[in-house]
């Protein structure tokens, strides 16, 4: 875990030793900072087991506005043409503050333009050339930036004198940037410059020896010039110049952009061992150029006998122990400091050899190379020495000892057999591996066949057989162009067969294109790793032909030409051109010229295609194994337009008006227009007449056209015929129909209109009508309206054909209505009917009936209730109804009485659901709860006995309230 300690002004902080401190995971936390205590420099230094690093410098500072003196300001006066300047005198403050003017009176700000000017660098307020309406009292207000704390100053009277106006006379320069402006690469300049002067002097600047940035805006009518994103090209000389009709001033000051120091190379953690050298470079770019220093666990490194600085490198001859630990370059100008950091890790240990280069067995074939790894790891870097059994290992052009320790053999043979020992030596210690060698007989291997041909479809083993050591043990692996065959993912094509422990088989069943390729056997020993590999060729349908290219385009032809696909080893017999259009269901084969695309063209012309049509073409090859896949669709392209040759089908007539001859006929697809500006012409005359009228339809679309004169009687025989055009010319008329004109909308009104009220909700109207032999109406049309209703509020109900009645449903209990019937046809509606009136029953009772009572003899039940009076505005009791159904069934028995008894007979076993409820004009009342009665078809009660149910229906749920035993004769 790292400690981290706090540095004031470079003096540690106590953190124990005031309250007001706390360090939370190396967060300093001051509490109730004063400026007094805390203002000042701080950095943070971290320590762990590798080191000490010191953080870069932060600054707290105390934001802050004092108030302006009271005192009393003096009056200014002037005369009238001449400039003024207005001192703010801020207080003191921290940071910068913003200055503002106020005029007589808070919030009337003073509005800056080209004759008054408030500088953000003296808080002053100037006016070139005051006038009468600048008489007044100024307060300047200030703002600070951080704490937006603000306050106001006394207030200066301005006043005018009365010994006249001021003469005109030539710019003074009262505000202008520093001789020298310093700025930071990247942020934002404002150089300010105004003049008094009479006629009020204008303000232009420039960049001397160079032009102004682009990206330089004039601000506040050209008294500051603002540089945004400033760069070190922007610095150079700049002048402010101030004119007016009397003459000219000039200022110049200096632009100097600084940047702060940036890596151009840093430090990365270094590892020696003991006795090395290390160098150290680090590199930063600025302006100022940089100056480094550096730091040593987080204390100034200084030059010693073995420690060298110069420019950013460090240098430390023949490094120890006391040398490890982090270090810090800092790179430096009067505007920043940027710090890097890296560790130095100095090594000092015995040799050790890493867990896999102890104890092994090496096993290798006759004439093989071997290498034998030595590589302790140890600080300084140890001696190495090599033993075979127990004599030293004496090296020659076949055995060498390699630089880093291992042991190379080459060509090896049965005498290279034997224990090899590796001994690492240095002034810490030392460490040994043993390894023993064995050499084998080399692995041979045959694979066959050598190459195959086959067909998409058939199958096909290869076999691999290994000749080897007997002490080795072998292992396949089969490969395809290189990679292992994955046989759980090849989707059953694959197969491997150990068929013995030296062969193995690989068995490809229903072989596809993408199986052809080179093969490989791989045997792998224990010694040696031999492989082989044989040619498989595979014949099958063309791959897609190349890009299909549109040569020329006519009205009904295209020209295509297209580039071979791969033939998959069976020469392509012949190509076969397919066509796709909005119109057509998906690729469709295209008639072509020649008939039969013979394999070696590269180009056919389609024909017989629709002018003005846009189509997608591709090419589909063949060969004897079979037809392949497509090629990449042509780029869409549209046929030329020509004339059009289809008519419209079906030209008939449709109803209409009177005076209107309706012709329609069904649209010709866009696919048969053959060009823009399509349209119909259509043509008509009377039967028997001569001339023929034509009338231009423009819309494509159309499918109706509407001829009006009122001189045409109704059912006029017309012949007919519909033509087609457009813009390169008129096509083919339909053939001749003849069409009636319209007949004409009814002319007699319904008689005989009759309403019956049917109950509390339906009214049965019912009329005739009077035959005509023009007008002749295709249904009739009832309007209803309630008596305070306006008649255009009605309601309305169509029928259809000769229909003369319809019943009106939905309506108000009680209520009179009106009523009208008139005819209609396509034409229009015929005049209505006399309005009749009827008036709808009252509501039907809301009483149910109630205390029923019912005696059961077998499968018959004697029901019997109390009557149903009805309220005022209730229809009266004609009747009842008892309905009874078996449970779980939905369709009931009715039974229909005027009593208030009636008889059931049950004739089924089973329980059955019996309700009453009363009939009357209104319809049918409410009915009474369910009862629920038990059958026994049969006829007779075991007990010879029957009861008498009474049930009250006083209140919602039904009570049983008496059983008494009485005979079962009667009751």
């Amino acid at each position: 875990m790292p400690t981290y300690r706090w540095l004031r002004n470079g003096t540690e902080i106590d953190i124990e030793s005031d309250y007001r401190y706390s360090l939370i995971e190396g967060s300093l936390i001051i509490s109730n900072p004063s400026e007094m205590k805390d203002s000042g420099q701080y950095q943070c230094l971290t320590t762990n087991m590798f080191g000490s690093i010191l953080s870069r410098e932060a600054v707290l500072q105390f934001a802050y506005l004092g108030n302006f003196s009271g005192r009393t300001r003096s009056a200014v006066s002037v005369r009238e043409g001449q400039g003024v300047v207005l001192m703010c005198s801020p207080p003191l403050h921290s940071p910068e503050i913003i200055y503002s003017w106020v005029f007589n009176e808070f919030p009337s700000f003073v509005a800056e333009d080209s004759r008054r000017f408030i500088s953000q660098e003296t808080g002053n307020l100037y006016i070139s050339k005051v006038q009468t309406s600048d008489v007044g009292s100024y307060i300047c207000l200030v703002k600070n930036t951080v704490t937006n704390a603000r306050v106001l100053s006394p207030p200066t009277p301005l006043t005018l004198r009365n010994d006249g106006v001021m003469g005109e006379y030539e710019p003074k320069i009262e505000v202008h940037f520093p001789y020298t402006v310093t700025a930071a690469k990247g942020t934002t300049v404002k150089m300010e410059c105004f003049a008094l002067g009479n006629p009020v002097p204008t303000i232009s600047w420039r960049k001397v020896n160079g032009h102004n940035p682009s990206k330089a805006r004039l601000r506040k009518s050209q008294a500051v010039l603002e540089i945004p994103n400033v760069q070190l090209e922007d610095a150079g000389m700049y002048e402010c110049k101030a004119e007016n009709s009397r003459g000219r001033n000039v200022f110049r000051g200096q632009l100097q952009v600084y940047t702060y120091p940036h890596w151009v190379e840093k430090l990365n953690d270094t590892q020696l061992d003991s006795g090395d050298p290390l160098r150290w470079e680090c590199k930063a770019t600025g302006k100022p150029r940089p100056t480094y220093r550096w730091l040593k666990n987080g204390v100034p490194l200084w030059p010693q006998s073995r420690i060298e600085m110069v420019n950013g490198i460090l240098l430390i001859n023949s490094v120890n122990v006391s040398d490890a630990g982090m270090y810090q370059c800092l790179a430096e100008n009067k505007y920043g400091t940027i710090y890097a950091s890296a560790e130095l890790k100095i090594l000092a240990s015995a040799p050790t050899f890493p867990l896999n280069q102890m104890r092994k067995t090496i096993i290798i074939t006759k004439g093989q190379e071997v290498v034998i790894e030595c590589k302790p790891q140890a600080s300084p870097k140890p001696t190495i020495t090599w033993k075979k059994g127990d004599k030293a290992l004496r090296e020659s052009k076949r055995i060498t000892i390699l630089p880093h320790g291992s042991l190379r053999i080459l060509n090896a043979s049965k005498s290279d057999e034997g224990r090899y020992l590796c001994q690492g030596v240095n002034v810490f210690g030392s460490a040994e591996i043993i390894a023993s060698v064995s050499v084998k007989e080399p692995t041979r291997i045959e694979l066959t066949p050598k190459k195959i041909e086959l067909t998409v479809g058939e199958s096909i083993v290869l076999s691999c057989k290994a000749l080897h050591d007997s002490t080795l043990d072998v292992t396949f692996y089969w490969t395809l162009n290189g990679q292992p065959i994955d046989f759980d993912k090849e989707g059953g094509h694959f197969e491997s067969i150990k068929a013995q422990a030296s062969s193995a088989d690989l068995m490809i069943r229903n072989i596809l294109l993408m199986h052809a390729g080179r093969y490989g056997c791989r045997v792998q020993t224990a010694a040696d790793t031999v492989s082989d590999e044989t040619e498989l060729l595979v014949r099958g349908p063309p791959g897609p032909p190349g890009v299909v290219i549109v040569e020329e385009i006519t009205d009904t032809t295209a020209t295509l030409s297209w580039s071979p696909g791969a033939d998959n080893h069976s020469p392509i017999s012949l190509y076969n051109l397919q066509a796709r259009s909005p119109f057509s269901l998906g690729w469709q084969t295209v008639k072509t010229v020649p008939d039969v695309i013979s394999g070696d063209m590269e180009s056919a012309m389609a024909v017989e295609l629709n002018p003005w049509v846009e189509y997608e073409f591709r090419v589909v090859a063949t060969n004897k194994i079979g037809t392949g896949d497509p090629s990449a669709p042509s780029r869409l392209i549209r046929t030329n337009e020509a004339v059009p040759k289809t008519p419209p089908a079906n030209v008939s007539g449709r109803s209409g008006r009177r005076h209107e001859l309706v012709i329609a006929w069904e649209p010709v697809s866009e696919e048969f227009q053959n060009g823009e500006g399509f349209g119909y012409i259509v043509a008509f005359r009377p039967n028997g007449t001569r001339g023929w009228k034509e009338k231009m339809v423009t819309s494509s679309d159309a499918s109706k056209f509407i001829y009006r004169d009122e001189s045409v009687p109704p059912l006029t025989p017309f012949e007919v015929k519909v033509g087609v055009y457009n813009n390169k010319g008129d096509g083919p008329f339909s053939p001749m129909v003849v069409i009636c004109s319209a007949e004409g909308e009814p002319t007699a009104a319904p008689i005989d209109v009759k309403a019956t009220s049917l109950s509390v909700s339906e009214i049965l109207v019912a009329w005739k009508h009077i035959k005509e032999s023009l007008g002749r109406p295709q249904g009739f049309e009832v309007g209803y309206w309630k008596d305070m209703e306006q008649e255009e509020a009605a309601g309305k109900v169509k029928t259809e054909g000769n229909e003369s009645s319809v019943l009106l449903t939905g309506l108000e209990g009680n209520t009179l209505y009106h009523l009208t019937v008139r005819a209609y046809n396509a034409a229009g509606y015929g005049p209505p009917s006399t309005a009749v009136h009827v008036t709808t029953k009252k509501s039907p009772p809301s009483q149910a009936p109630s205390n029923i009572m019912w005696i059961q003899d077998g499968s018959q039940v004697s029901l019997g209730w109390e009557p149903v009076r009805p309220l005022a505005n209730e229809s009266d009791v004609m009747g009842y109804k008892v309905l009874f159904r078996q449970e779980g069934q939905s369709n009931s028995q009715v039974i229909e009485t005027q009593k208030t008894s009636a008889v059931v007979l049950l004739p089924d076993v089973g329980v059955y659901i019996i309700e009453v409820c009363a009939v009357s004009e209104g319809g049918d009342g409410t009915t009474s709860p369910q009862i629920r009665v038990p059958s026994f078809a049969g006829g007779k009660v075991t007990s010879a006995q029957t009861t008498l149910h009474v049930f009250s229906t006083s209140s919602s749920s039904v009570t049983l309230l008496l059983a008494l035993m009485v005979p079962s004769t009667s009751w």
